[in-house]
């Protein structure tokens, strides 16, 4: 049977360390799977010509602030890459999406055809969930297919 198993990644230890379960408990050796790394990264930001302490944004540093928020997205997926490098039993993809998180992961996951979501759980508490919104929450709810939320274990 031949899965496509989409992995949301970012530069968290908890990201590397769902992909690490993954890739350990999930693929077996005679599987045909299908790993698609997935990397948001935000949106980037729209500034007015002249922000509120007078300073004025040229497209220079515009240009500059998107290269870096890119070349940060493909450095996580290079080193997700070379994680999965150590198991040689699947075939690696890889996509690089622009958004808001949540939306993007379930838009994409669709749109791949992806029979499961794995993602690492952060664990926040309420408090800071209730600030900062749960990705994991929000996908586990909204998307079609079954989520598998990896919480790393405390130290």
């Amino acid at each position: 049977m031949e899965r496509r198993i989409v992995v949301a990644v970012d530069e968290s230890e908890e990201s590397k360390y769902a992909l690490s379960w993954c890739l350990k408990n999930l693929i077996s050796e005679s599987s045909k799977d299908t790993i698609i790394l997935l990397n948001v990264r935000p949106s980037p930001p729209v500034y007015p010509a002249l922000d509120g302490t007078g300073y004025i944004f040229s497209s220079d540093i515009m240009a500059t602030m998107d290269k870096y928020s890119k070349d940060l997205a493909e450095a996580v997926l290079e080193k997700a890459k070379m994680i999965c490098q150590s198991s040689s039993r699947v075939t690696v993809e890889t996509k690089l999406g622009c958004g808001d998180a949540r939306e993007v992961i379930c838009e994409q996951v669709e749109k791949l055809g992806g029979d499961l979501l794995v993602m690492g759980s952060h664990g926040y508490g309420a408090f800071k969930r209730a600030f900062l919104g749960s990705v994991s929450n929000h996908c586990a709810n909204n998307t079609k297919c079954p989520v598998l939320i990896v919480k790393r274990p405390k130290a």
